[in-house]
């Protein structure tokens, strides 16, 4: 279990909270907003009404007793970058910070973001892909080059084993696992004989993924 310090609980901030609950980890949510405080409170472990930028506030938080610091302030992104920078210097161990375009990812990660997420360019990018592409059932970018690619079992290796088809050898690519039913296996077998009930989860280069399966 780990001890989450979640700054904005917008629309974005609140569903961050809500599934950090049902992960099973203490958050600890800030807004401005009294209204947003009392949303979130069902889903967090405990909540302060106050302003991140306020440096006597934020210190009271005991910044650096949380594992993961999240910064999800939308709408006023000077905000955003003086809270990421001011929880940095206060201490935090990961701090993850939310940006709307490109350039606020590089102010953000140059000010003290140790990771930065863009919510709507990851779903765009995940929509287009899931949505455009055959045989695709979901898909993860790990980074600029790899991805996890969950994708339907190609016609002529129907009936075949994981040995017979050797993704591994021959593209470079990891099996992580099977999903059967709609239920996923990790526990899977060299020999498990494949069929077309069954989805691959795959990681590898996003190119030699999309040469295997011909995406």
């Amino acid at each position: 279990m780990k001890s989450i310090l979640l700054i904005g609980v917008g629309k974005f901030g609140f569903m961050v909270a809500k599934k950090i609950h049902e992960l099973g980890h203490d958050v600890m949510a800030v807004d401005k907003n009294e209204d947003r405080i009392n949303a979130v409170m069902p889903y967090v472990t405990d909540a302060q009404i106050g302003d991140s930028t306020n440096q006597e506030f934020l210190k009271s938080l005991g910044v650096d007793n949380y594992d993961v610091c999240i910064v999800t302030v939308g709408n006023d992104f000077q905000s955003s970058l003086e809270t990421t920078s001011l929880l940095k210097e206060m201490g935090g161990k990961m701090v993850v910070a939310r940006a709307e375009r490109e350039v606020q990812e590089k102010f953000l990660l140059r000010n003290g973001a140790d990771k930065v997420v863009n919510p709507e360019k990851q779903v765009a990018e995940w929509t287009a892909i899931r949505y455009t592409t055959s045989h695709i059932c979901d898909y993860i970018e790990l980074d600029d080059d790899h991805a996890i690619y969950e994708v339907e079992i190609p016609g002529d290796w129907i009936g075949k084993s994981i040995i017979d088809i050797n993704i591994r050898q021959k593209y470079g690519i990891n099996i992580l696992g099977i999903k059967k039913n709609g239920r996923m296996d990790g526990l899977f077998t060299p020999n498990e004989i494949l069929n077309a009930n069954m989805t691959l989860l795959v990681l590898g280069e996003i190119k030699s993924i999309e040469k295997c399966f011909k995406l």
